[in-house]
């Protein structure tokens, strides 16, 4: 043994102390992260209705939750009505651009109002319109005297006071809870719809046994009285005039026009708020015209009732609500545009298995993970929308959001109506799947900015 090395035994020992204090670090690095992870998790579940603790939210959602399970019940017997009384997908391709039309015209003005007017007031006049012609509709049905062209333009009614109305809408969420809640709030809100698009269908099969179609939509008409009382109980910090609202008049010469210009300057300088838009655009041109056609699956693809039609929109109401739960969970993540790509890209692929499928099962669960994705993609992307653009912009971005959601819907309905009928539902749809699959795998390729935002 040479001078100066250590003997076998206290090498021994001193190995031994190294592997002790090193598993004594690992040790508390595992209980530190297990500790993390518990209060991640903890602070998850407890933050995740945290937009629920402003009162004038609370009221907000609760009224619009209780109208939108209406509107739903609504959509499931007017699907079924138009089909009974035409025997036809091209109706119901018909109704559907007639509901969603006025978006094409009236959503950019509903924008400018938005940023100029008082956006409770708006939303109070306008969903009162709505009401009224959900309760007409309820009335034709009872006496026996509706027909086809009359619930064309009940649905255009009820799509000009929706295009008009939704601008105001979303930007208001910023209004009640502010920046700092906003993506739970957003979250919350994407919430309470697909819980009402989950339940609606349920209840309008219910209603469908004990009241006929006309319960139903005498039932949505008296669900707008709701979401009227919830927005005359929200009262503002300032009540004269929101903070940092506009103080300029519509009928001032030129402001219209000119606030509408300078929307269209502002969205095209920026490229990712411009893309966002564009996607939104090609998948509701291509993929929403699922919901106008199930009827038609319902009925001759599956051979079920009114009932069945039920159960198969509520599935994927179903499959949204858990991805407005999820995204309500996860709060302000990361990597936001990874996440709209993926849920446009899970969309498209399972509304191309629903299409194709004829066995209940499989298509009961391809509508609940579409549901899921859709609304994956179009919450986050109205998350990232409204923290990309400056507060006195938000009601015109909004309105091009919708535009670009909602008015591309009529031109979609009106092409897969007239497609159906050549092609049959189930390739339309599937083809429509696979453009937007497409569109969306070729953006992710090319885009680096929009995936990292």
């Amino acid at each position: 043994m040479r001078a100066g090395t250590p003997a076998l035994p206290v090498l021994w020992c001193r190995c031994f102390r190294s592997w002790r204090d090193r598993r004594a670090d690992v040790i508390k690095l595992f209980m530190s992260t297990r500790q993390q992870v518990e209060e991640r998790r903890d602070r998850g579940v407890s933050e995740m209705f945290r937009a629920l603790g402003h009162r004038n939210f609370r009221l907000f959602w609760s009224g619009a939750f209780l109208s939108n399970t209406g509107s739903w019940m609504q959509a499931v017997a007017q699907g079924w009505l138009v089909l009974s009384l035409s025997n036809s997908p091209f109706w119901l391709g018909v109704d559907g651009f007639m509901a969603t039309a006025p978006g094409l015209f009236l959503t950019l003005a509903g924008g400018v109002f938005a940023d100029l007017f008082d956006r409770r007031k708006l939303l109070i006049y306008t969903q009162a319109v709505a009401g009224l012609a959900a309760l007409t509709l309820g009335v034709l049905v009872l006496t026996h005297v509706v027909q086809v062209w009359m619930i064309l333009c009940l649905s255009f009614v009820t799509g000009c006071c929706m295009s008009l109305a939704g601008p105001s809408y979303m930007a208001l969420v910023f209004d009640l809870v502010g920046r700092e809640d906003l993506a739970n709030a957003i979250a919350l809100n994407s919430t309470q719809f697909q819980l009402a698009r989950a339940l609606g269908p349920v209840f309008a099969g219910i209603a469908f046994k004990l009241f006929g179609l006309a319960g139903c939509f005498i039932a949505n008409g008296i669900s707008f009285v709701f979401v009227v009382i919830a927005m005359m109980m929200v009262k503002f910090n300032h009540p004269k005039a929101r903070e940092g609202a506009p103080t300029r008049s519509v009928k001032e010469r030129g402001v219209f026009l000119g606030d509408l210009t300078a929307g269209f300057r502002y969205v095209a300088g920026r490229p990712r708020v411009s893309m966002l838009l564009v996607i939104s655009a090609v998948t509701s041109m291509f993929g929403a015209p699922y919901i106008f056609m199930t009827p038609v699956f319902a009925r001759d693809v599956f051979h079920l009732g009114e009932t069945g039609l039920a159960v198969l929109m509520g599935m994927a109401g179903a499959g949204a609500l858990f991805g407005a739960l999820f995204l309500a969970y996860l709060g302000d993540f990361r990597r936001k545009g990874w996440f709209v790509l993926s849920g446009d890209m899970a969309f498209a692929i399972c509304l191309i298995g629903f299409s194709l499928s004829t066995n209940v099962k499989l298509s009961l669960f391809f509508l609940f993970a579409l549901g899921f994705g859709i609304v994956c993609s179009v919450a986050v992307t109205n998350t990232l929308l409204q923290k990309l653009v400056t507060d006195d912009m938000r009601g015109r971005v909004m309105s091009m959001f919708m535009l670009s959601f909602i008015g591309a819907m009529p031109i979609g309905n009106l092409i897969a109506g007239a497609a159906s009928h050549r092609f049959g539902v189930q390739r339309t749809l599937a083809s429509g799947g696979a453009i937007i699959a497409l569109f969306v795998g070729t953006l992710a390729i090319r885009s680096p900015r929009l995936r990292e935002l």
